[in-house]
C-alpha cells in the first residue's frame, strides 16, 4: 500500500509543471520566466536565453538581454520574433530590449483561454495518473497480493489523492487568470 507515494509524486510534479507552464504566459510586466520556453541556436544546438545572456529588468514594463557573446545577438533577436510571445525586440547592436505593452482585452482573454487549457490538460495528465494506479491496484488483487477490501481502500485513496490535486490545479490556474484579468 506504500505505492501512493509514487502516484502522489507524479501528480505533485503536474502540478509544478502546470506552475512553470503559467509562469511563461506573459501578465503585462516584464517577466524573465517568459522567456524560458524560447531556445536560442548557440553554434549549433538550441540553447535557453538565460544560458547565452543576462537578462535584467530596468522598469516594469521591459527586460533588457545582453548576450554574453556578441555573436548570439542576431540569434536572440530570431528566436523571440519566431515565439509566440508577440513582442518585437529592439536591437541597438550591443543587447536586446523588450518593451511590454499593456495587454488589449482581447489579448488578455486569450492568455485567459491558454491559461484554461493548460489547466485542463494538468488535469488530464492527473487523471491519467489515477487510471495508472487504479489499474496497478486492480492487477495486485487479481494476482492476490491484496485482498478486495484493500483495493477498495486504495481506489478510494487514489480518489481522494486525485480530487485534492484537482483541486490545487483550480487553485493555481485561477490565480493567473485572476493575475490576467487585474492588469
Amino acid at each position: 500500500m506504500s505505492d501512493y507515494k509514487e502516484f502522489e509524486h507524479k501528480m505533485k510534479r503536474t502540478c509544478e509543471n502546470l506552475s512553470s507552464q503559467l509562469a511563461t504566459i506573459r501578465a503585462g510586466r516584464a517577466n524573465a520566466s517568459v522567456l524560458d520556453q524560447v531556445q536560442v541556436d548557440y553554434y549549433g544546438s538550441p540553447t535557453p536565453i538565460n544560458q547565452v545572456a543576462s537578462i535584467a529588468t530596468p522598469d516594469p514594463r521591459s527586460l533588457l538581454i545582453q548576450p554574453w557573446d556578441a555573436s548570439v545577438l542576431k540569434g536572440i533577436e530570431k528566436a523571440i520574433l519566431a515565439s509566440d510571445l508577440g513582442i518585437n525586440p529592439q536591437n541597438d547592436g550591443r543587447m536586446i530590449r523588450l518593451v511590454f505593452p499593456p495587454l488589449t482585452e482581447e489579448r488578455r482573454r486569450d492568455l485567459v483561454k491558454q491559461t484554461k487549457k493548460y489547466g485542463e490538460e494538468a488535469k488530464v495528465a492527473i487523471r491519467n495518473i489515477r487510471r495508472d494506479a487504479i489499474d496497478k491496484f486492480k492487477k495486485q488483487q487479481k494476482s492476490s497480493e491484496i485482498t478486495e477490501d484493500d483495493y477498495k481502500i486504495a481506489e478510494k485513496d487514489i480518489q481522494k489523492l486525485t480530487d485534492d490535486f484537482i483541486k490545487e490545479i483550480d487553485k493555481i490556474s485561477e490565480k493567473k487568470e485572476k493575475e490576467l484579468i487585474e492588469i
